[in-house]
């Protein structure tokens, strides 16, 4: 089977959930703490390319740390995955990881989508 990689909050219910979801269905992921260990630009484009979306698409607009990073809705896609870098907390949660692909995990169930 392939290698799973969560990017986990466990402070946060549906990053929780999916986890849980994952373990329900017999996979036992790589579990990072992305708050301990924030990505690095690199690795948040990587991510990016894996979920097929924009960043703008992954960053939390209702954290505090939005407006002090000085983001706004013209933010270029740069800024914001800087602002990740800088600040993890701006990121959605979680993320999960197989191979070539990836989810985001909201709702939970989206992880389901990997597992075929």
């Amino acid at each position: 089977m392939n290698q799973f990689t969560i990017y986990h909050n466990p402070r946060c219910s549906k990053s929780r959930n999916t986890l849980a979801l994952l373990r329900e269905n017999g996979v036992e992921p790589e579990i990072v703490l992305y708050l301990e260990t924030p990505l690095t630009a690199p690795q948040i484009r990587d991510l990016l390319s894996k979920l097929g979306i924009e960043a703008a698409d992954l960053v939390r607009r209702g954290e505090t740390e939005y407006q002090q990073q000085g983001l706004s809705e013209e933010s270029t896609a740069e800024d914001y995955i800087a602002a990740m870098a800088a600040c993890p907390r701006l990121m959605e949660r979680p993320v999960v990881v197989c191979g070539s692909k990836a989810v985001l995990g909201r709702p939970p169930e989206n992880v389901l989508d990997l597992l075929a």
